[in-house]
C-alpha cells in the first residue's frame, strides 16, 4: 500500500509538472518536484524528452552533462534544433503530455498537428550513479522502436549520458557535424563551378562569344534575355558568392589568329575552415583542380581532383 501511495504521488507530481511546463508564463514548480527529479532518473528523462518535444533548448540543456551542455550552447542553431528533433523523432515542435501505463511506467506523448509519438518507459535499471531506461517509441503506421537511454548522476541531478549503444558525446559529434558540413559545402561549390562552366558554354553557343563577366550569365530584366543578361544562372552565382564560397570568372582573350578565347573559374571559401577548406579551379577543358590552399585561390598548377574525390 505504501508503494502504491508513493507511485500515485509520483504520477501526480508528473502531471503537475506537465501542466506547468505547458503554460507560456513561468510558474513556480510544485512542492517537492525538485526532490523527485533529483532522485528519480525517469522524471529527469521525461522532462528532457518533453523539452525536446517543445524544441525548448533552455530546458533541454539542463539535462546535459557539463561538457555536453557547453558544446550544445556553442552549436549553430540548426544543429541544436536537429539534435532535439532526433530525440523525439519528430520534425516539428509539439505539445508534451505526461501520463502512466497500467504497469505504472511513465508515458510521454509528443503531439504535433500532423503526427504524435508516444514514448513508454520501462523499469529503470540502476547501477550506482548510472541509470538505464528502456523507452518504446510508437508512431501511428510506423513500427515501434525500443531505445535505451543512459543517465548519470552529476551535480546532484540526473543527466543524459547515452542513447542506445551510442555515448552522448556532443564535443565529438560537433566535430563530425562540422566536417560533414564542410564536405557538403565543398561538394556544392564543385557543383556550382560545373553549372557555371555549362552556362558559359551555353552562352558561347547562343551569342557566338564568351561572356566577359559572371554578371552576364544572370537573370534577365522583364524585357528579355540579352548578351548582358542571359538568364543562365541565379542571381547569387552571377554575383559570384553562394553557399559559403566566392566564385571568380577569368576571361582569357584568344592568342593569335584562329585560336578560341578561353576562360577559367575558381571557387574559394568565404571563411576558410568554416564554409570550406578546399579551393577549386576549373577551365574550359573541364578538368577540376584544387586542394586545401589555406584559403588561397586555386590555380591550374594545383593537383587534379578525380570525380570520386568530389563527394
Amino acid at each position: 500500500m505504501r508503494r502504491a501511495h508513493l507511485g500515485t504521488a509520483l504520477f501526480l507530481l508528473l502531471c503537475m509538472a506537465s501542466s506547468a511546463l505547458a503554460q507560456s508564463a513561468a510558474l513556480p514548480a510544485p512542492a517537492g518536484w525538485q526532490e523527485v527529479r533529483e532522485t528519480d532518473p525517469s522524471v529527469a528523462l521525461s522532462e528532457a524528452l518533453s523539452a525536446a518535444c517543445r524544441q525548448n533548448e533552455t530546458q533541454f540543456v539542463r539535462f546535459l552533462t557539463t561538457d555536453n551542455a557547453t558544446t550544445f550552447q556553442d552549436l549553430p542553431s540548426g544543429q541544436r534544433s536537429a539534435l532535439l528533433k532526433r530525440f523525439v523523432q519528430l520534425d516539428e515542435p509539439g505539445r508534451p503530455l505526461l501520463s502512466s501505463n497500467p504497469e505504472g511506467g511513465i508515458v510521454v506523448r509528443c503531439e504535433t498537428l500532423s503526427v504524435t509519438v508516444e514514448m513508454q518507459f520501462s523499469q529503470v535499471r540502476l547501477r550506482e550513479n548510472l541509470a538505464f531506461i528502456p523507452v518504446e517509441f510508437a508512431i501511428r503506421s510506423v513500427a515501434s522502436r525500443r531505445v535505451t537511454f543512459g543517465l548519470v548522476r552529476e551535480g546532484g541531478g540526473w543527466k543524459l549520458l547515452s542513447v542506445g549503444l551510442l555515448l552522448l558525446d556532443l564535443p565529438a559529434l560537433a566535430k563530425q557535424w562540422a566536417q560533414a558540413e564542410l564536405e557538403s559545402s565543398e561538394a556544392a561549390a564543385i557543383a556550382a563551378l560545373r553549372k557555371l562552366a555549362e552556362a558559359v558554354e551555353t552562352y558561347r553557343r547562343a551569342f557566338g562569344k564568351l561572356p566577359e563577366a559572371l554578371a552576364q550569365l544572370g537573370p534577365p530584366p522583364p524585357e528579355g534575355i540579352s548578351p548582358a543578361a542571359a538568364g543562365l544562372v541565379d542571381a547569387e552565382l552571377a554575383a559570384g558568392k553562394k553557399g559559403g564560397y566566392i566564385f571568380q570568372y577569368f576571361f582569357l582573350p584568344a592568342k593569335g589568329e584562329g585560336a578560341d578565347a578561353r576562360y577559367e573559374l575558381t571557387a574559394t571559401p568565404v571563411e576558410y575552415g568554416k564554409t570550406g577548406r578546399r579551393s577549386f579551379f576549373l577551365d574550359a577543358s573541364g578538368t577540376l583542380r584544387g586542394g586545401d590552399k589555406l584559403g588561397a585561390t586555386a590555380t591550374v598548377a594545383d593537383p587534379r581532383i578525380e570525380s570520386r574525390q568530389t563527394r
